[in-house]
């Protein structure tokens, strides 16, 4: 991956982007609380990528929001991590989503 490129990472993956140091790793998602695509709702909701930064001077976890595009990105030395896109989206007549089945779309650029 390199920078400023889209790439998906399942939980528990990690990917190292070119030419630099940092290797990101998708932890996990915590309160997935986005509004079921197949609902009315009166608030879109939220769910929040946890993604670990190292390669840097520190490791850093960093917290990536879908409902708020304020704290869709975040940054790790000299670069921004943004999440583009987190999938599978809910469904009121599915089940919950399982925590590995999520897919986080990440583009990381230089500040």
């Amino acid at each position: 991956m390199g920078i400023d490129e889209r790439f998906t990472l399942s939980a528990g993956d990690s990917a190292r982007i070119a030419s630099t140091n940092v290797t990101l790793i998708f932890v996990d998602v915590q309160g997935d609380s986005r509004c079921p695509a197949d609902a009315i709702c009166i608030q879109g909701g939220d769910a929040v990528v946890r993604v670990r930064a190292t390669g840097g001077s520190r490791t850093q976890t960093l917290e990536l929001h879908t409902g708020d595009s304020s704290r869709a990105s975040a940054q790790y030395e000299d670069f921004k991590v943004a999440l583009a896109e987190l999938q599978p989206y809910p469904f009121s007549s599915r089940p919950p989503i399982a925590a590995g089945d999520y897919r986080a779309t990440l583009v990381v650029s230089r500040n």
